[in-house]
């Protein structure tokens, strides 16, 4: 069977194999902790979840515009307006299934072949692969652990050619929880401000931001930008509505018109049923995020202390998002009963097998030097798991 070739370019989502492994191995038997995938552990709010019922019951249950509902975009427009103080018409909004999906469809939309899309490393592990099925090249730009893996204006500048398109930016970042401050995107501005690059502004975890800076995105920081940026944000993250499926973005109104063209041949509109869920979660009362946030600061908190305390293992403390990105590189060439370490997947090969702890590679997003773990978990699983990691590193000295 000859299955197209654009099949072959991508790779599947190591996050998502991961998670599914453990859960394989759960079913088998085995006590597996499980910091693999990028999920709050806390369920969706109630009147979240009652305003779902509510649509069933009135019988919200049939087709809606492609791009989402007028009640929808308005309540994403007020929580731009009120959070971001930035201004949207309803055309400058779509709603899609899930920002991953809102980053298919703009990737669609703006991306040819030939064009080139700056990616700072280490990235979330879709935004290589989305490039690549719309027929563009990801030019990955490594940042550093020194510099708090944050892409640098000097590296910006390095990377920008005739051909470049778009640049990806995500703060707070998945996999290392790095925030840009307003000042370090002001930086980053002045490089792009005689340029007609594109910015996609991935915005998915603004609210799970533990610093003293308030959150901020390239439009927000310089007036020249707006008009080449997207924003691109959802529900999942901030109220744990991963399972619903809600983002979307705000942009130029011809770029998202032609994005809700791709989904009408696509998807066609996000479940209806989301839809109200999602003006619930935008319109609500938000101290239900602010008490998320608090309980995956206290985790933050004593992982990255606990993982300090493993030999061989260093940690950043992360500015945002739920996720630590240690530093495995001094265990590497170090071996346990003939199994030798030579890589982040050997290492959570290692951790799997023998301590029952599922981690995600950092080769999965661009470092191999690092590994990933989500703390969007139970205390109680942080604590067991990374006592589980110590004593297998303990095994490899």
């Amino acid at each position: 069977m000859k299955l197209a070739g654009r099949v072959a370019k991508v790779k599947p989502s190591e996050t998502l194999a991961i998670t599914a492994k453990a859960n394989a191995l759960r079913a088998e038997g085995r006590d597996v902790i499980g910091f693999g995938a990028g999920e709050p552990d806390f369920d969706t709010p109630d009147h979240i979840k009652q305003a779902a019922i509510k649509a069933i019951e009135a019988g919200f249950t049939k087709y809606t515009p492609v791009g989402g509902t007028d009640e929808l975009k308005d309540a994403i427009i007020q929580k731009l307006a009120v959070d971001n103080h930035l201004e949207y018409k309803r055309s400058q909004i779509v709603v899609s299934c899930g920002a991953k999906h809102t980053l298919y469809n703009l990737a669609q939309v703006l991306i040819e072949e030939g064009d080139e899309v700056i990616v700072p490393a280490p990235y979330w592990v879709s935004y290589p692969d989305i490039v690549v099925l719309a027929g563009g090249t990801p030019v990955i730009v490594n940042t550093s652990e020194k510099e708090g893996f944050k892409m640098q204006p000097r590296q910006l500048k390095a990377a920008i050619t005739t051909r470049t398109k778009a640049l990806v930016l995500n703060g707070p970042s998945n996999p290392t929880g790095a925030g840009y401050s307003p000042d370090d995107l002001k930086a980053l501005a002045v490089v792009l401000a005689d340029t007609d690059i594109f910015i996609i502004s991935d915005d998915i975890y603004e609210k799970i931001l533990y610093t003293n800076y308030p959150f901020a995105n390239m439009a927000m920081v310089d007036e020249r930008l707006k008009d080449r940026t997207i924003v691109v944000n959802g529900v999942s993250k901030a109220y744990a509505m991963t399972g619903w499926r809600i983002g979307y973005a705000a942009g130029p109104q011809e770029i998202i018109g032609a994005m809700v063209k791709i989904q009408g041949q696509s998807t066609s509109n996000p479940t209806s049923i989301a839809q109200k869920a999602s003006v619930a979660a935008l319109n609500g009362d938000q101290s239900v995020v602010e008490m998320m946030v608090r309980e995956f600061k206290k985790r933050r908190d004593y992982i990255v202390e606990a993982l300090n305390d493993i030999q061989g293992i260093s940690c950043l403390m992360p500015e945002g998002a739920f996720y630590v990105f240690p530093n495995v590189s001094s265990i590497y060439g170090s071996s346990f009963a003939g199994r030798k370490i030579a890589t982040s997947t050997d290492f959570i090969e290692y951790l799997l097998d023998e301590a029952n702890v599922a981690t995600v590679p950092g080769a999965a997003f661009g470092n191999d030097q690092h590994i990933r773990l989500s703390y969007a978990t139970s205390m109680k699983n942080i604590e067991e798991g990374v006592k589980r990691m110590k004593n297998a590193v303990a095994k490899l000295f």
